[in-house]
Parts: C-alpha cells; sequence; structure tokens
C-alpha cells in the first residue's frame, strides 16, 4: 500500500535519515563523512539539499562543530524514529520468510563476549551470511536493562539473574585458584601473596566472599583489588599474586597452578552459570532462532576451558 501523505507534510527517506542520525552523533562533518563513506564536499551538499527540502536550517556549523537548532533536533528525533521503526517492519518481515535475514542485537557479559562469544558469531556468520549482527557487552545488569530498553534481542548472563521472560542455561563452569607458586587451596594461610580479586557490580565477589569465610577463619593478610577480570587474570598469570578465576577465562596453556575449588559435599563447591535469557516474542525472529541453535549446539561442546 502506498503511504499517503497530507499537503505540505515531508517524507524523510531512508537515506536522508541515516545521514541526519549520523550528523548528530559524531557532531563532526568529517568524522561524519567517513562513516557514511562520502566525500565532506559531498556531504555538506546532501545536507543543504535537506535543509531546503525541510525549509529550515537544521545544524549551525562551527569550528568545534555541528550543533542542532531547535528545528533540527526535531529532524532528528524522527530519523531516529523512522530508522528504528524500518527496521522493526524489516524484522517482521524476515521472520515470515525462510532465509535468515535482518539484524541480531545481542547483549552479552563481557566475560562470555571476550572468552567465548567469537567462537560462535564465526559459526553463526559462516552459516548465516545475510545476517547482521549488533553486539553489546557489559556487566550483567547491564545487558539485563538492554532487554527492557529494547536496545537488544537477547542477552548473555552470568551468575543468579533475576528475569521474568525465556531463560536457557547455556553452561557451567568451574572456578579455579591460579597462582604461579601455591599448589594447595591451604597454603594461602601461609603466604604472604597477595589475593587479587576482581569486582563488579555482579554477585561473582560476594560469591567469593563467602567461600572465602566458609574455608577460613581470617582474611588474606594481602589484597588488591580491580575493577576488571581480564586485568586480575594478567596479574595473576605474571606473579604478582593469586587469584579465582572462572575456567572460561583459561585456555589451558597458562603456566600457573589451577586448583579447583572442590569439597566433600560436592565435586565442584564454586561455580558459575551463563544463561540466554529474552522476551518470548524476540526469540519467534528467524535470526534469534538460527543464533539460539548455534548458541546452543556450541554450549553441548563445551568442556571445562582449564583442561
Amino acid at each position: 500500500m502506498k503511504a499517503v501523505l497530507n499537503k505540505g507534510e515531508k517524507r524523510v527517506t531512508t537515506n536522508e535519515s541515516q545521514i541526519i542520525k549520523i550528523l548528530a552523533e559524531e557532531r563532526n562533518m568529517r568524522k561524519a563523512a567517513e562513516r557514511l563513506f562520502l566525500s565532506q564536499p559531498a556531504l555538506s551538499q546532501r545536507l543543504q539539499s535537506i535543509e531546503k527540502e525541510w525549509g529550515a536550517q537544521l545544524f549551525l556549523r562551527s569550528q568545534k562543530g555541528l550543533t542542532a537548532t531547535p528545528a533540527g533536533e526535531i529532524v532528528i528525533q524522527f530519523a531516529i524514529d523512522t530508522i528504528a521503526k524500518q527496521e522493526e517492519i524489516f524484522e517482521l518481515i524476515q521472520s515470515m520468510t525462510s532465509k535468515v535475514h535482518g539484524t541480531l542485537k545481542i547483549a552479552c557479559a563481557s566475560i562470555v563476549g571476550q572468552n567465548w562469544l567469537p567462537i560462535v558469531l564465526k559459526d553463526f556468520v559462516t552459516k548465516y551470511p545475510e545476517a547482521k549482527i549488533s553486539l553489546i557487552t557489559g556487566w550483567s545488569s547491564e545487558i539485563v536493562k538492554s532487554l527492557y530498553d529494547g536496545e537488544a534481542h537477547i542477552g548473555i548472563v552470568r551468575g543468579h539473574t533475576e528475569w521474568k521472560g525465556t531463560k536457557i542455561h547455556l553452561f557451567r563452569d568451574t572456578l579455579y585458584l591460579v597462582d604461579q607458586e601455591l599448589k594447595e587451596v591451604e597454603d594461602v594461610l601461609s603466604t604472604d601473596r597477595p589475593f587479587i580479586q576482581f569486582k563488579s557490580d555482579s554477585n561473582y565477589y560476594q560469591e567469593i566472599q563467602a567461600w572465602w569465610q566458609r574455608h577460613f577463619s581470617s582474611s588474606p593478610r594481602r589484597q588488591i583489588t580491580v575493577d576488571q577480570i581480564e586485568t586480575c587474570k594478567q596479574m595473576a598469570l605474571n606473579g604478582i599474586g593469586y587469584a579465582i578465576l572462572p575456567s572460561i577465562t583459561l585456555s589451558g596453556l597458562e603456566k600457573v597452578n589451577k586448583i579447583a575449588l572442590t569439597n566433600q559435599a560436592e565435586e565442584f563447591e564454586l561455580t558459575r552459570d551463563t544463561w540466554l535469557i529474552g522476551y518470548e516474542s524476540a526469540f519467534e525472529l528467524r535470526q534469534v532462532e538460527a543464533f539460539v541453535s548455534v548458541v546452543e549446539e556450541h554450549a553441548k561442546r563445551l568442556h571445562d576451558y582449564s583442561n
């Protein structure tokens, strides 16, 4: 059905919407031109044409860059809404076809995004080359927020995450005490080496604290706390101290001692679960359905990363 416009109503084309959106994001003609694969003169000419069609100046130019005018702010929001609506309709159409098209929007916990997801995505893009991927990484709480805000179709989170929608368990990895010198868990009681810990907004830090309290009557003699798990890992691998790391971060080639945190009651006392979550409606999209299939296939093959 052909859209009917009221007299004097302006309809923004897809290319115009992209130009306006990117100009608003970059606030710089050169950077915007690079993203749009245009020369600066060509982009300037396109912008002048767009402003002429709207009958208003959308951006003020200065040495500091571009600043949206009041009219520009309205058109920018309209362009953003137009692009979002087009993507929504495109995904709906593609969900009714046999091929996997559209954009797969993933929000993933950083540790999984760095250590496991690249292998999965390589398989996915090989099987479905016509699909596009948008990836956001961060803490698990940020992943949940991305789903709430509609920025992602599905999320991959770690640990205990409250979620009312679809929740698929992917894998569980063991936590290891990693150090160049310590050979037994009990050695932490007599060493002066610092305990290097990774602290985030998740319950990972609290779980390790609770484990320590269950086993030892006093705190570590020396402690170092960092805000990135990769920093924690590299410090342990370089002999600065000992750390407790999940097996997903370990390739098995590290020249350190890896001591699984076990006890008599449970084979592996301290573990970390990874989940795939999302709203039920998102799992009906073909690109999401295809990705879930690839993810579950990899999760079944996944074994302890430290072996």
